[in-house]
């Protein structure tokens, strides 16, 4: 699904070439994309609406509308959100489309028809800020804050980093290849950690992080960013989706495993 990155890499290529832009007609092919309002709402509400500035926080995307409301995209599973030149040919799985005045489309894209849209009030998008955790590319996001996060929690580190409540945009591939970077094993209780393995987890969970948006996102089928274009992360990984390979640290072979129901990557040898 996507992860921090992901979203991060759609942002900015819509921050780009969005903000401006006129919405004149709102396409739901499939009304369950919409959360609320209603659809019918939903439609007329955002129809000769001009956008604003494209935010991000953790993986919800927000984009200011004129009237002080937000449209907020949360893409689950598989959703991309696509900006199409004027008659650009049809996307595959497309689940709503915001036609925009100067010709161009914001098609919204979903295969598995779990992604979600939005229209939200600044003092509901202010609730959605306050039940999600420190943004871990943020300046308040320290080794010391993520230690008081860690501290007194018997709970497994791999469900513990992927709850969006105690650090928001970590998903199941960064979270593995984040332990492993950091040599732990995704098992182990986050209440074990020495002062010098939250200082790994910490540079760990931000240099995976920074490396993905840099490739701009991974993609091992769904993702793609806002401009169409696949990532080019799948092509770094560590141990994600590596299961039976070797560990290009140590030789041993990648395994994998569940971990509160997850699908989890690891090397047995470097994450003792």
């Amino acid at each position: 699904m996507p992860e921090l990155p992901e979203v991060e890499t759609t942002r900015r290529h819509l921050a780009a070439h969005l903000p401006g832009a006129r919405v004149v007609a709102v396409e739901l092919l499939d009304p369950r994309a919409v959360w609320r309002p209603d659809p019918a709402t939903f439609a007329t509400r955002l129809t000769g609406m001009d956008l604003g500035d494209v935010r991000r926080r953790a993986k919800y995307l927000v984009v200011d509308l004129r009237d002080g409301d937000h449209l907020v995209v949360h893409r689950r599973m598989t959703g991309n959100l696509l900006l199409r030149e004027p008659a650009a040919p049809p996307d595959e799985h497309t689940v709503a489309v915001l036609r925009l005045a100067d010709g161009r489309e914001l098609r919204f894209c979903d295969l598995r028809r779990f992604a979600r849209m939005w229209l939200a009030t600044p003092a509901e998008l202010a609730a959605l800020d306050r039940s999600l955790g420190p943004e871990p590319l943020s300046p308040e996001f320290t080794a010391e804050r993520l230690a008081s996060i860690l501290a007194n929690r018997r709970r497994a580190l791999k469900p513990l980093l992927l709850d969006q409540r105690a650090i928001a945009g970590l998903g199941n591939i960064y979270v593995d290849e984040a332990l492993f970077a950091a040599g732990l094993r995704p098992t182990r209780g986050a209440d074990t950690l020495q002062p010098a393995d939250v200082e790994r987890l910490h540079a760990a969970i931000r240099a995976v992080l920074e490396q993905g948006i840099r490739n701009e996102g991974t993609t091992f089928r769904d993702y793609l960013g806002a401009i169409g274009q696949p990532g080019r992360n799948q092509h770094m990984m560590g141990v994600f989706k590596r299961e039976g390979k070797s560990c290009e640290r140590c030789s041993a072979v990648i395994l994998k495993t569940r971990v509160a129901g997850r699908g989890t990557h690891y090397c047995p040898r470097c994450q003792r």
